[in-house]
């Protein structure tokens, strides 16, 4: 039975439980607490059957509606879309300190950790003085040891939900959370993914891609959820205020109720990009090979002469075909021979993009602070 199901519902499951679940929610809470004749029950009478077609049509049109719209609303969410400049710069340097700090405490912790162990490098010891030093880091230090080994993966857990590149760092926690994963291919391997995501998503096993549409579900369904507590609330809202609430303080209860659970949402949208970002980076991992045959090329033995070849092929794909770019020919199979990683000369390549295609880094994005960075 289950199998029939999957079968039917093909690759529309992450619609309908990405999507129409949580907006079937969000209908169910509107009609019984906001819409006055169901708020009173009486459409569990003679009008059951039209309210349970009105109630299943509204969930499809909300549903579909927010799935249409899902770029946007990630995208306001992230920090991209709709937020005043200054806003965003703001909470940008907040993010870029917060990183740094918890870089700082997780670096404390290990340098303390191996000062217990007796195998302290004696280059290090000067580093963990100055972080004993610091008023903000001393002060996390102490508490930070004694929660022990779970409280350190934690804190490690926390760092890793941040992009490496500190020009990267958005204004969200849940913008932060998804570049982290965005830059991965182009940080190791200087793959593109945002550029070369569908070739890649075409091109890698099955199994990965559907892991990655499964962790991606999850991240869906909350950011849905979040988005229509807020339509049900703004609607609540104009039911007050217009006086045609049968019961006030039910629909104020639900106003009261709603808005801290967007804020669950969001929180648990952030942790659920962990799953996402571990499925996207094995899509990376495991798709390389396929895409590079699938491109006409073949990966080099030296890593360093992949990152220069993807390089390459992102930059065609990305901004179109220049001079510099025939470099990629020392890298393409040619039609008579079999699949071998070629022995390329050092080609002449052109300036590469310090990060993949992301909204630009703000002019005041504070530098990489040294050890230890500012908090």
């Amino acid at each position: 039975m289950t199998g029939l199901i999957q079968s039917a519902l093909g690759g529309g499951r992450a619609l309908l439980v990405g999507w129409i679940l949580p907006s079937l929610i969000n209908v169910l809470v509107f009609g019984f607490v906001v819409v006055p004749k169901l708020s009173r029950f009486a459409a569990l009478g003679a009008e059951a059957g039209r309210a349970a077609i009105f109630g299943l049509v509204a969930t499809a049109v909300l549903g579909l509606v927010l799935a249409a719209l899902q770029t946007p609303l990630y995208r306001f969410l992230e920090g991209y879309l709709g937020w005043p400049q200054r806003l965003a710069a703001a909470r940008r340097r907040h993010h870029l300190a917060r990183k740094h700090l918890l870089r700082n405490r997780v670096d404390a912790v290990a340098l303390a950790g191996q000062e217990r162990a007796g195998c302290l490098a004696v280059a290090d010891q000067p580093v963990l003085a100055a972080f004993r030093a610091h008023p903000i880091i001393s002060r996390h230090l102490v508490t930070d040891v004694n929660k022990g080994e779970v409280w350190f993966a934690l804190l490690n857990e926390r760092l890793h939900r941040y992009p490496l590149d500190d020009r990267q760092v958005a204004p969200t926690q849940l913008g932060n959370a998804i570049r982290r994963f965005e830059e991965y291919g182009y940080d190791r391997f200087r793959l593109d993914s945002q550029v070369l995501w569908h070739e890649l998503n075409a091109a890698a096993p099955d199994s990965a891609r559907q892991q990655t549409d499964d962790a991606r579900m999850s991240v869906d369904f909350f950011i849905s959820l979040l988005y229509g507590h807020l339509i049900v609330v703004a609607a609540a809202i104009v039911e007050l205020a217009v006086g045609n609430a049968s019961r006030p303080w039910l629909v104020t209860v639900m106003i009261a109720g709603l808005l801290p659970l967007t804020m669950l949402w969001y929180r648990l949208a952030v942790v659920a990009t962990d799953e996402w970002a571990g499925a996207v980076r094995a899509m990376v991992n495991l798709g390389r090979h396929p895409l590079a045959a699938a491109l006409g090329l073949t990966l080099p033995q030296r890593l360093e002469d992949e990152r220069a070849m993807w390089r390459l092929a992102s930059n065609l794909v990305d901004t179109g075909f220049r001079p510099g770019l025939s470099a990629l020919d020392a890298y393409r199979i040619a039609p008579s021979e079999p699949s071998a990683a070629p022995t390329p000369t050092q080609p002449t390549l052109p300036a590469a993009r310090s990060s993949p295609a992301a909204p630009a880094a703000t002019a005041d994005t504070p530098p990489s602070g040294g050890a230890p960075a500012g908090p």
